[in-house]
């Protein structure tokens, strides 16, 4: 097997014949010369796409669950149709606050019929915004903070809750949370 370098160049007829056929052609002078530019088109990335689409696949399959979540995160939910500029303003703290209420050292038991019975009570008094804390669950180690995580899944549940969220940190921070309740 040879290489292509090992081949000979042309033959003498083969240049004979060449010159013969392009005649009395006169080679391009360098300012005359047209160069066509071909873009390539981007390359598509498929494998990224593909990648991408089983990441999204995988979690709308396994959401993460409440009970997931780490101290530090905050809790944030609207029901549809709340807008955005709603639980902007209750975030900022824009709301008064008209009853709070603190589950610190509580049991799950005893802080979700806490948790119910405080609720029926600022319902029927008919306020508007509360403020619940929770804790941040720095004693609860490795199970990370329980009651932050029930608190989150309880108001969630709970059709008089029109929205919540983590408070700043002069009110709590992660470890309390403004509610919206519906009047």
């Amino acid at each position: 097997m040879s290489d292509a370098f090992d081949r000979p160049g042309p033959s003498p007829d083969d240049v004979n014949l060449f010159r013969r056929e392009i005649g009395d052609a006169v080679p391009l002078r360098a300012a005359e010369r047209v160069r066509a530019r071909r873009r390539r088109p981007p390359p598509h990335p498929r494998f990224t796409e593909a990648d991408e689409a089983d990441v999204l696949a995988h979690l709308l399959d396994h959401p993460i669950e409440p009970e997931q979540l780490e101290s530090g995160e905050e809790l944030y939910y609207r029901r549809p149709g709340v807008q955005n500029r709603t639980l902007r303003k209750l975030r900022r703290g824009h709301y008064r606050v008209a009853a709070e209420l603190d589950l610190h050292g509580m049991t799950v038991a005893l802080a979700k019929d806490t948790l119910g019975a405080f609720l029926a009570h600022c319902h029927r008094a008919d306020l508007r915004c509360v403020r619940i804390v929770h804790g941040k669950g720095l004693r609860s180690r490795h199970r990370g903070p329980v009651l932050k995580s029930k608190v989150d899944v309880w108001l969630r549940h709970r059709d008089d809750v029109v929205a919540f969220c983590s408070t700043p940190p002069h009110d709590g921070g992660t470890g309390a949370v403004y509610v919206l309740l519906r009047t």
